[in-house]
């Protein structure tokens, strides 16, 4: 596979709709991956020889700048009768059957609950059987989903949460542990460089912007010829605020920092308040709530793809 067949392999996928110019999303694929290891995890995801709760978590925690909704269109292409397709239109057709703890957040879907999902859409391939649809691969239980299931009052209810019976994000970070603190963090990560590419922005993660600083998500503008400006986000989930206080202390020796901003729930933003109130350097540091984060992260992504329905302009273009 060459980077070009990585292109066509991934830009056909219905979870990359909500991007305009494709090749800009691959490209990190590629550049942040490595493509060597691209290619092998998106193999062991693919035809690994573990069962698919490994292959899928393992995948998670591998592979930047791909998710479930991703992961699962590949898996159902590849093996049809086994692995379903989960996306948003999959969350509210499930919900709207009264499916219960609906995985709404990346990091709620593990490859167990993945595994128990498309047994669900299993059950859903058996009815349609039975009433003589010739077609029951569990892609073709998600084109009815997709014409069935989709209830608009249904469909609002994702992003307000009333009604719906997904688990609640965690109130405090701090309680979370192991492998579900990596992947909310990285969660969390992700959805900050996305909300910055959506806004037009370039955006990174694991970025290095001075000496002994590499931070966890970073947006850079570059303004006509007068240089960059670059905006950083630190995300917190546990642990010793003070190191968090210190990187972003230092990524502020480098002139084109603008603005340093830190993520994390309600209760460990007042304590990284209080303690930077008297540090000089962080007088105007910025507090951004990791559901807020969340949030507008999926707002944008439904802009986006709404926006580029509209087929304003060609996907070759630029």
């Amino acid at each position: 596979m060459t980077e070009e067949d990585v292109l066509e392999f991934i830009s056909k996928l219905w979870a990359m709709l909500i991007w305009g110019n494709k090749q800009y999303v691959v490209d990190q694929m590629i550049s942040d991956n490595g493509f060597e290891k691209f290619k092998q995890e998106l193999s062991e995801l693919l035809w690994g020889s573990t069962g698919i709760e490994a292959r899928w978590d393992r995948a998670m925690k591998n592979i930047k700048h791909m998710g479930p909704a991703m992961y699962s269109e590949l898996l159902c292409h590849v093996h049809p009768d086994d692995c379903m397709v989960w996306n948003r239109r999959a969350y509210a057709g499930l919900n709207y059957l009264g499916v219960p703890k609906l995985p709404k957040y990346n990091y709620q879907l593990t490859g167990k609950r993945y595994k128990e999902l498309s047994s669900i859409g299993k059950l859903i391939a058996t009815e349609m059987k039975e009433v003589g649809f010739p077609d029951t691969t569990l892609l073709a239980v998600d084109y009815f989903i997709w014409e069935e299931l989709q209830v608009e009052d249904n469909l609002s209810k994702i992003f307000t949460g009333k009604g719906t019976k997904e688990e609640k994000l965690p109130d405090g970070l701090e309680e979370l542990a192991g492998d579900k603190e990596q992947f909310i963090h990285n969660e969390i990560r992700d959805s900050i460089m996305r909300i910055g590419e959506m806004l037009g922005f370039k955006a990174f993660t694991e970025k290095k912007v001075a000496d002994g600083s590499v931070v966890d998500t970073v947006w850079e503008v570059t303004i006509g010829n007068m240089g960059r400006a670059i905006y950083v986000f630190e995300v917190q989930t546990k642990g010793n605020i003070d190191s968090l206080m210190m990187n972003l202390l230092k990524s502020k020796n480098n002139p084109a920092v603008q603005g340093i901003v830190a993520v994390s729930d309600q209760k460990q933003i007042e304590k990284i308040r209080k303690h930077s109130a008297t540090v000089r350097g962080l007088e105007n540091l910025k507090f951004w709530n990791y559901k807020e984060v969340i949030k507008v992260h999926q707002s944008l992504e439904f802009v986006n793809q709404s926006i580029n329905n509209l087929k304003l302009v060609p996907d070759g273009f630029g």
